[in-house]
This record gives C-alpha cells, sequence and structure tokens, in this order.
C-alpha cells in the first residue's frame, strides 16, 4: 500500500506527534509534515495499541472538528465603505482562505464579469490523485487556470468535478467574498478579492468509533485541519499576496486556551506581516455542555450530569490550569461509588458499574502542549441513563478554578448535559488563541443578542472573543446557486475575514502599511467597534463590541 492509500484507509491510524518527537521505526511509515512543528504519522492499526487516551496521549489523537452553522453588512459598516468613492475598498489583491466543506465554483458568486473565475486554487483533500500538492502527499489541487477551462465547457463537472455537498464552505465563502449580483440585491464584503480554498476530508471511521461520533454527522480531522492552514500559508507567500483565513470550524475538547495545537499553528498565521486569521467562537454558550466550579482547600464539588437512554458512549473532560490540580470520585445513578481517583500522571482507571452495565475509564495528564495544564478525561461505554454524579476534590489549589466539558451537541448520539451548567467559557477550540481575530455573534436585525454565541473568556482569561458580527439569518449563495440565509458564528467570522481583506487593502495600498498583521488589523477593528448603551465593555458575549468597519477608518483617520 502505498502512502496515498493509508491516508484514506481505515486501516491506518493518524497519529499527530511535534517534530522533534522520536517515533520508533519512522523512516517505514508514511508520515505528511504539517509545517515547521508538527508531522503525523499513519500507522497499521494491526501493528500498534487500539486508540488509548492513555497509550497514546490526549494530543496524539486527533481532534475531530465540526462547522458552526444585506442588513448585516449595513450594520457592520461595511456597505458604506465599499460605496466611498475615494476608497471603494473592495478586496482587491487579497487572498481569502477557506478550510471547510469545500466550493461550489460553478456559482455566479465566484466568477469576474467575464465570467472567469476568482478562485485561485482548490486543494480537494477528498479527491486521491497522482498529483497532490507539492510537498503533500494527498488529495487533488486545482489552479485558477483549470476552474476557467472547466466553466468554459458545456459540461464543467467532467473537467473540474468539484462540489460542496454539504454547503457551509460555499456560504461563508460567498459572505466573506461573493461577487455583487444587483438583481437580486447581494454582495459579498470583499467582492473583488481572490479565494483559496481547502476540501476537508471526512474523518475516518476508527476515529469517529473512538469519540462515539453520530451516524450522520459533519467530522474532520485536526491534522487535515493542519494541512489546509499549511498549504494555505504556502499558496499566499508563493504568490506574494496577503492572506486572510476565515475558519468557522470548532470542537469542544481539548485545550480552551491559548496552548492547543492548532490555537498555536493560528497564532503563527497571525503574526505574519500581511496576514490576517478570524475564528468563529462557537454556537456552545446554550447548550449545557460546560461547568464551571471553584473550591477552597478541603472541600470538594458535587457535579450532576443527565444521560439519556440508547448511547454508545461519549468522551468528557475536566480541565484546570497548571499548576492546580484535581482528583474526583465517580457515583452511579443507582449509587454505586467509584472512590476517589488518585492522581498520577499518565495513570489509567477502569471501572465497570455492574447495575448499570456501564465502564468509565478515566485518565490524569498534563493536556496541553505549550502547558502543563491539568487533563482529567473521562470515557463513557455504554452509559446508562439517569443522573450521574462526581465529586471533585482539590489537591493542589490556588484559585481552586475548574472547568469541565461534553462534546459538541452535533457529535452526540442523544442528549447529555450538566444539570447546573454555566454558559461562560464556552468557545470553541481554537478560539481561545491568542493572536487571531476571535469573532462571536448577534442578531443584526433586531439589535439583540444571539444566545448560543459561545462566551469568554478563554481558560488563560484572555479576552475572547475580540468583537461580535452579524450571525443571524445572515444573506448567502448556498451551493446550488440560490439565495438564503444562514445562522451561526462562522457566518459572523465570515463577516470579519470579509472587512479584514478590506482593512488589508486600505493598510497596504492607502497608507503604505505593508508589515501589517492579523493582531494590527484586530486592534484597528476593535478601536471602531460600537457599544450598547448600559453595557460594560469588555464583556464575555461581545467582547470590546459589535464590528464597525466605517468606525474604525473614521477613528484612525483622525488619530
Amino acid at each position: 500500500m502505498n502512502c496515498q492509500d493509508a491516508v484514506y484507509s481505515n486501516d491506518f491510524y493518524d497519529i499527530l506527534v511535534n517534530n522533534v518527537d522520536i517515533v520508533q521505526d519512522a523512516e517505514s511509515i508514511c508520515s505528511q509534515g504539517l509545517g515547521r512543528d508538527y508531522k503525523v504519522y499513519y500507522v497499521n492499526r494491526e501493528e500498534v495499541p487500539p486508540l488509548s487516551i492513555n497509550t497514546y496521549y490526549h494530543t496524539s489523537i486527533p481532534k475531530l472538528y465540526t462547522t458552526l452553522d444585506q442588513t448585516s453588512l449595513e450594520e457592520s459598516g461595511i456597505i458604506r465603505v465599499q460605496n466611498q468613492r475615494n476608497l471603494e475598498l473592495k478586496g482587491r489583491g487579497i487572498l481569502i482562505g477557506f478550510v471547510d466543506t469545500g466550493i461550489s465554483y460553478q456559482n455566479s458568486g465566484f466568477r469576474n464579469e467575464d465570467g472567469s473565475s476568482r478562485i485561485i486554487a482548490i486543494w480537494d483533500q477528498t479527491r486521491p490523485s497522482e498529483h497532490p500538492p507539492k510537498d503533500f502527499i494527498y488529495g487533488t489541487e486545482y489552479l485558477k487556470s483549470d476552474v476557467d477551462y472547466a466553466l468554459s465547457q458545456p459540461n464543467p463537472l467532467d473537467f473540474v468535478p468539484e462540489t460542496d455537498e454539504n454547503g457551509h464552505g460555499t456560504m461563508l465563502a460567498s459572505i466573506a467574498a461573493g461577487s455583487e449580483d444587483l438583481e437580486n440585491d447581494f454582495i459579498g464584503v470583499a467582492p473583488f478579492s481572490e479565494i483559496a480554498v481547502v476540501k476537508l476530508k471526512p474523518a475516518k471511521q476508527n476515529l469517529r468509533d473512538f469519540y462515539y461520533i453520530k451516524e450522520r454527522a459533519v467530522a474532520f480531522q485536526e491534522n487535515d485541519i493542519l494541512a489546509g492552514i499549511e498549504y494555505l500559508g504556502r499558496l499566499a507567500d508563493e504568490r506574494q499576496q496577503p492572506l486572510v483565513i476565515c475558519f468557522g470550524l470548532g470542537n469542544n475538547q481539548g485545550d480552551h486556551g491559548e496552548a492547543g495545537r492548532l490555537a498555536s499553528v493560528l497564532d503563527a498565521m497571525a503574526v505574519k506581516r500581511r496576514n490576517a486569521v478570524c475564528i468563529a467562537v462557537g454556537n456552545e454558550a446554550n447548550a449545557r455542555h460546560h461547568y464551571y466550579g471553584s473550591l477552597s482547600p478541603s472541600t470538594s464539588d458535587i457535579v450532576e450530569m443527565n444521560v439519556t437512554e440508547n448511547m454508545r458512549g461519549f468522551h468528557m473532560e475536566l480541565w484546570a490550569n497548571a499548576p492546580e490540580i484535581f482528583s474526583l470520585s465517580l457515583i452511579s445513578p443507582t449509587g454505586e461509588v467509584l472512590p476517589r481517583v488518585p492522581v498520577f500522571s499518565n495513570q489509567q482507571q477502569r471501572h465497570t458499574f455492574l447495575l448499570e452495565n456501564t465502564t468509565v475509564i478515566i485518565n490524569y495528564q498534563a493536556g496541553g502542549l505549550r502547558s502543563r495544564n491539568q487533563l482529567i478525561h473521562i470515557e463513557f461505554q455504554n452509559p446508562a441513563e439517569g443522573i450521574w454524579k462526581f465529586e471533585v476534590f482539590p489537591s493542589v489549589v490556588y484559585s481552586g478554578n475548574f472547568h469541565m466539558y461534553l462534546p459538541m451537541t452535533d457529535f452526540l448520539e442523544e442528549e447529555v448535559f450538566f444539570l447546573h451548567s454555566n454558559p461562560d467559557t464556552t468557545l470553541t477550540i481554537p478560539s481561545g488563541a491568542a493572536l487571531p481575530m476571535t469573532v462571536a455573534g448577534y442578531n443584526a436585525y433586531t439589535g439583540g443578542a444571539y444566545l448560543d454565541s459561545g462566551r469568554g473568556y478563554s481558560l488563560e482569561g484572555t479576552i475572547n472573543p475580540d468583537f461580535a458580527a452579524p450571525a443571524v439569518n445572515v444573506f448567502a449563495q448556498d451551493n446550488r446557486g440560490n439565495y438564503g440565509t444562514i445562522t451561526g458564528t462562522s457566518a459572523a467570522a465570515a463577516i470579519a475575514a470579509g472587512a479584514s481583506a478590506l482593512l488589508l487593502e486600505w493598510n497596504i495600498g492607502y497608507i503604505n502599511n505593508p508589515i501589517v498583521n492579523s493582531l494590527e488589523i484586530k486592534n484597528q477593528l476593535i478601536n471602531g467597534t460600537m457599544q450598547m448603551p448600559n453595557q460594560l465593555y469588555p464583556n464575555r458575549m461581545e467582547g470590546y463590541g459589535r464590528l464597525n468597519l466605517y468606525q474604525t477608518l473614521l477613528r484612525m483617520r483622525n488619530v
């Protein structure tokens, strides 16, 4: 079997490591470099132990991510900026990149007036070929010349067989970069920008089984996402072109702060000159999947979790900032007790509750790549219906704070929730990253809040989200070329990505600031945010306020 086959085969595990890690017999194992810092190895599952948090470590098993599903542009001050005669900012010369479900390239929203495409590259990870992108071992790359040729033919899909079956990526691209359509009263935020797309391949079944992902859920692997980000960065470097990355995916398991692998990669992209990165904060605020506790020495906390029937299993996590250390015990719905599990790093405790016929596996680990934050990882196999109770004990206490997370709603087969959940600190990963723009959502039609929008702050207490953008019924073009609406913070991130493209165009072309990066773009947008009366800012729901690009330019003019 060649290496490309291993990428797609469910008979191979994908194991993520740092480049400095030593892997036994590495020269004989297929691998894919993921930039300077990381690598994924494809190992035959018959030759290694089964996937287990204790065997492979939490950070080595790829996490799975899912999608975060005109009035909006007017509220964000974008239409006024587009129509300013002395500026007419439309994203000229800026590349906007999407790592998502793909793009329907035949749509009118991605074409120039002469019918040619504004899409300069598509990397379809789902389609094996003999000619993957340079330095990658899988997928198929289509360049603008390929797309333009296909569009000139009676049946374009015969030449570039690209579709977006889900539609999420197409809608985000149309919001951020869609061409103007006067007949349908539609325009994207940066309609003259160029577009690059990574169509992510679906997660392997062995990982879906490991995480108990429900059958029809959309799920993508962390390593494929990392490869997609690396591809966009290389593409922009080769073209010497400013790059905006729109990231509308997320998950609920992993380090919810700055120390995660994906957060570190997006941080590195954000500090590069002429780059901007926009990340959606997710829609988990009201999902009841987060519990917050605070303990003092010699106390404990009882955490109650409701599990419905007919579940194969699920994973949950307890996180605490280093050097805090916690331990826990577990009480089943019938009252059977798993006593307090001692704290030993990389120690696993397995227990079967006889009356419930439920197995629980508890692992203690240091969970962060760039920190020693404590992780208690808990796996439920065949969980019985009812109220499960965790008693959490402090072992080493400074602040005494801890957070517990259940998987995202889209991944769970049935409903599982905390009885006394907390809507704060519900940013999905990787929106705890320090340097990119993390974008919350609000309702531009009513002026009110979007209550599902993930709330800050990050696990370290960093002020995330940075600001909010419209997220409810945002007008977009779908994968069939029709116009409709999308609700979710991924739409807010797409609006922010388009606004970042216009601001990059202004910085580079109008005020001669060629070394601008995502951190500076973020600060400029924060400086122009509109703040609601009777609200304290920054706050957990909207950060420093609501995106208003026109106000940003006015305030920069007056500096």
